[in-house]
């Protein structure tokens, strides 16, 4: 009778030992997707950032200069070669739309044709005028000589017919000296208008000449030996055959230089603060996933610009490629991690872990056995994904992601005065 009573004892103490076992397996087992561990190593602080490769000097090939000159304010390009093209110096690059020319250089020539009738007219007209003149000049000529004569000859009239005679000739040569003046005026107002309208048709031809030379420049030829990559305009489409080019800029394409390149991607303003030159980076490309590539960076954009794909302000950052490889082509898309900060030994978390109480307090949720605390943590830098804390977590410590059930109620463990004084 007394070993029955002791059985039941140690029957109902072996149910409760499986039913906490079975309890706290349970719990362990429903909460460890929600649990890491503090890691304590290098922690690399990182701006990743998508770009897209462009040599960091190149050759441009100009379209024609003299656009703004010959008032023509935008040309169609007609044709291009495939970017990629590989070209001599001298070779064909691409052909502009010569409509618009053609009709000034048609304009001009029948403007000139007009000058040089006029110019011709003006020669002939001067010439029948001045001929008029000088005949008029001789004539007025003879009749001072004839006024002259006939005074001398009267010598022996009466008084009265003398002076009549002096006033004849002195008529005579007034007249005279006058159409002197007036055959020097008339002179120099051919010579003007000869000189007018030689100038004019001096100024159609030079106008047609510069018009034809420039009709010879919308045939654009390479400058230098290269390959050909299309330029891009101000809101970042590529020039190519249908594009328009303005006088201000004329550029249709480049000749990239592909021993140095750079990656050309734009910060968020959020992340601007921490790219400075000098910083390393490792960049990966979408074309090659295998090849790794290193770089640093060279030119932060001071000002930022509209991001065209959302309302954040961006800022162009410049990245220099160390190696050199025959496989980089102008845009290909490459992935940029600018390396902003190096803490060689630390302890760090995910920013999920990290929980706030008021403004200034940061804690965590720790798991130590079977028993659960809020710990108060001083938070180091950080990145997107995790967090560096300088006090309050040791490595290995296992951090709740997520608040546990219950967790509300207990108070926050604070950190010595001291220690947090300190740091």
């Amino acid at each position: 009778m007394k070993k029955r009573i002791l059985y039941v004892p140690l029957f109902v103490l072996a149910i409760l030992i499986v039913f906490i076992s079975l309890k706290f397996s349970g719990s362990k087992t429903d909460t460890a997707d929600i649990i890491v561990e503090a890691k304590q190593e290098e922690f690399r602080i990182e701006v990743t950032t998508t770009g897209e490769l462009e040599a960091k000097k190149s050759v441009n090939i100009p379209g024609p200069t003299g656009l703004q000159r010959a008032s023509i304010w935008r040309v169609n390009i007609d044709h291009i070669v495939d970017e990629g093209t590989v070209v001599n110096k001298g070779e064909y690059v691409a052909s502009l739309d010569k409509s618009e020319l053609n009709d000034k250089i048609l304009n001009e020539n029948n403007e000139l044709q007009l000058n040089l009738s006029k110019y011709t007219q003006t020669r002939l007209d001067t010439a029948l005028e001045l001929r008029k003149a000088r005949d008029e000049m001789i004539n007025l000529d003879f009749e001072v000589q004839e006024k002259e004569i006939i005074l001398e000859q009267s010598q022996f009239e009466p008084p009265a017919t003398i002076k009549n005679n002096e006033i004849q000739l002195a008529k005579a040569k007034r007249a005279y000296k006058q159409a002197v003046e007036s055959y020097i005026l008339k002179t120099d107002k051919a010579t003007a208008q000869m000189q007018e309208a030689a100038t004019q048709v001096s100024k159609k031809r030079l106008k047609l000449d510069f018009l034809n030379k420039l009709l010879v420049e919308f045939t654009i030829l390479a400058p230098e030996p290269g390959m050909v990559i299309y330029k891009r305009s101000w809101n970042g489409t590529k020039i190519a055959t249908g594009s328009t080019i303005q006088p201000w800029d004329p550029v249709v394409a480049t000749l990239p230089d592909l021993t140095t390149m750079v990656s050309k991607t734009y910060i968020n303003e959020v992340d601007i603060s921490s790219v400075k030159n000098g910083l390393d980076v490792q960049i990966t490309l979408d074309a090659f996933p295998d090849k790794r590539l290193t770089g640093k960076v060279i030119d932060v954009a001071n000002v930022g610009e509209q991001n065209p794909n959302s309302d954040a302000k961006v800022f162009q950052v410049l990245i220099e490629i160390y190696e050199s490889d025959t496989t980089l082509r102008p845009g290909m898309t490459t992935g940029n991690t600018i390396i902003t900060d190096v803490i060689p030994d630390a302890i760090f978390i995910p920013v999920e872990c990290l929980h706030s109480q008021g403004d200034t307090l940061l804690y965590v949720i720790i798991e130590s056995g079977l028993s659960i605390t809020k710990q108060e943590v001083l938070a180091g830098k950080s990145d997107s994904d995790y967090v560096v804390i300088l006090s309050g977590v040791k490595e290995n410590d296992r951090v709740f992601l997520s608040d546990p059930e219950g967790i509300e109620k207990k108070p926050v463990i604070l950190l010595p005065a001291k220690l947090t004084s300190n740091q």
